[in-house]
């Protein structure tokens, strides 16, 4: 079970409540979110017994909890603590955007069971306290490791940023330390006039940085490609267009770490990429019906040769998906770490409250189960890879990567992890 968001509140990841308590007018808002996610669940959800949640029962007893609300903050943090209940890693609350967005200066991975700084930001505090390859033992107060993971990201980046964290930390060497890192805290640009070509012109640049950060890339290198895909969002005619550069080359090394999934039918285009024949990737389990996924496949087309896919803790959803695939149709080698374990179909559900300032938030709820040709779904299961490779703290340190290094052997390529840790350089998004 992952950590509760009770037990990371208790710890001090929420700003402590007013003692002026809540507006009238903020107290309505938040329990029409609570009565938004309640009544959304109730109809959306994939599952009508709610996993044996007593859906009713559950939402009387946070409408409850409400009233002890004292800040707008303390509330929200109650309405994502009801679809807490679900345990389902595609069932959350999106709370309404900040006019600020936090960099806390350092990324932080899973190796195995434990969190590693993998990279810091330059010019940020991070850059002056931490280690890539520093040990993060836990984050103001909590243990962080595999199980408490998943809920500490998603406080810290979508329910309460804060503008420090204190760590507790363990260098290559082994030296234990604690330190207080700031986080910079960066005022959101927002287009609030379409005469002002500056305004304009940041929003467009935003969105340019996000989509930069979702581009496929690769390298060619003798006999093998290297495929780095950040997530399973693209069209078919890029997908294709990489596929017949990979059919130049006797092996393919397909670089799924860290990529949350994507679209469905970025998936089934991949998988029928790979396959000289039509392949079962999953059946749909939704609440009124099931449907087998199936990937056509692109015939004489498709790629023929060795494949080898990494994945590792951060890999989820599609990414998941696709790597079981090559495993149980005997396709090719999955080596690295086990992947995350959140495999489900959800749609996002926005809703909009107020009435001179908007508040505008959303609800993503499970539609569906994905169960695998072997009968089994991965939702907090994840990959088992075929070879489990991780990187020790040092390699993070000296920004080596070996678990792509030994991909590149097994596909047919000799190359030394210095090397390879530099083919696709770690980039922070834009503010």
């Amino acid at each position: 079970m992952r950590a509760s968001l009770t037990v990371l509140i208790a710890l001090g990841f929420v700003a402590t409540p007013s003692a002026q308590g809540l507006s009238q007018n903020d107290a309505y808002l938040i329990r029409e979110m609570l009565r938004n996610a309640y009544e959304t669940v109730k109809a959306h959800y994939y599952d009508p017994a709610f996993h044996g949640v007593d859906l009713d029962a559950r939402y009387r007893d946070f409408s409850d909890r409400l009233k002890a609300a004292t800040s707008v903050d303390a509330g929200e943090v109650v309405v994502a603590q009801f679809l807490e209940g679900l345990k389902d890693s595609h069932t959350f609350f999106q709370p309404p955007a900040r006019s600020f967005q936090v960099d806390y200066g350092y990324q932080l991975d899973l190796v195995g069971n434990d969190a590693f700084v993998t990279h810091v930001h330059a010019g940020t505090d991070a850059a002056a306290r931490l280690t890539p390859g520093d040990r993060v033992i836990s984050i103001n107060g909590l243990p962080i490791d595999r199980e408490s993971d998943y809920t500490v990201r998603y406080i810290l980046t979508v329910l309460a940023p804060r503008t420090s964290t204190e760590l507790v930390v363990e260098s290559p060497g082994g030296d234990l330390r604690t330190v207080m890192v700031a986080s910079t805290v960066h005022q959101k640009r927002i287009a609030r006039s379409l005469t002002n070509g500056n305004e304009i012109s940041a929003v467009n640049q935003e969105r340019d940085d996000a989509l930069r950060s979702l581009r496929q890339q690769h390298v060619e290198m003798g006999a093998v490609m290297i495929w780095k895909m950040p997530a399973f969002f693209a069209e078919d005619a890029e997908i294709d267009r990489l596929f017949s550069e990979a059919r130049k080359h006797a092996g393919l090394v397909l670089d799924l770490r860290g990529n949350p999934g994507g679209r469905v039918d970025t998936l089934v285009r991949m998988v029928g990429n790979l396959f000289d024949r039509d392949v079962a990737v999953a059946t749909r389990m939704a609440r009124a019906d099931q449907k087998k996924v199936v990937a056509p496949t692109r015939g004489r087309v498709a790629y023929a040769g060795k494949v080898v896919v990494l994945i590792d803790s951060r890999s989820a959803s599609a990414a998941e998906v696709l790597s079981r695939v090559i495993q149980l149709e005997h396709r090719g080698t999955v080596i690295g770490d086990r992947s995350a374990g959140a495999v489900m179909e959800a749609i996002g559900y926005p809703f909009r409250l107020g009435n001179d300032a908007l508040l505008y938030y959303a609800f993503s709820v499970t539609d569906a189960d994905v169960i695998m040709t072997d009968g089994h779904s991965l939702e907090r299961a994840g990959v088992t890879p075929d070879e489990t490779r991780l990187p020790s703290p040092r390699d993070l340190a000296a920004g080596r990567d070996p678990v792509l290094s030994y991909a590149a052997h097994l596909a047919g390529l000799e190359l030394d992890p210095v090397a390879a840790g530099k083919l696709f350089p770690f980039e922070w998004p834009v503010r």
